[in-house]
């Protein structure tokens, strides 16, 4: 048989724990069905799944995947990296530190998000340098769009 990968993002949407209070049961069929596909499977494929929420992931599913690597929010200096290469040419002269430290529950996906955001309003207000205020603004919509 030949190889082939599977690929399933958001896997939260499937994989949630049975039993949960807000369980439908559609989805727990959905999930019994894939847990025994994993388990009857004797190809020589690649299931690769991904999730933001990996608590609510029902546990049976890690017991059927050979790896599960964790990612972990990015620390300082890793953000204030991310944010010189996301802004590029459009980084203001400032200090970064501060930036980063207001950003230390943001993933790496909301703070390139908000840099994006900060360079195009940046384009459109005509300017060719992000001000610190409004690269602050964009990580702090981040932030109080997060679910804690």
């Amino acid at each position: 048989m030949g190889r082939s990968t599977l690929l399933s993002v958001e896997f939260d949407a499937i994989g949630a724990e049975r039993g949960r209070d807000n369980e439908v049961g559609e989805m727990r069929r959905v999930l019994n069905a894939f847990l025994q596909f994993i388990e009857n499977d004797k190809s020589e494929s690649f299931i690769i799944a991904a999730t933001n929420n990996p608590g609510i992931l029902d546990k049976a599913l890690f017991r059927r995947f050979y790896d599960v690597l964790y990612y972990n929010l990015p620390e300082r200096d890793q953000i204030v990296q991310l944010i010189k290469n996301r802004m590029g040419t459009f980084i203001g002269i400032y200090s970064l530190d501060a930036l980063a430290e207001k950003s230390h529950s943001l993933s790496h996906s909301d703070i390139c998000q908000a840099c994006d955001d900060a360079i195009r309003d940046t384009i459109l207000e005509g300017k060719n340098k992000t001000s610190k205020e409004t690269l602050l603004n964009m990580l702090k919509d981040r932030l109080d769009g997060q679910i804690l």
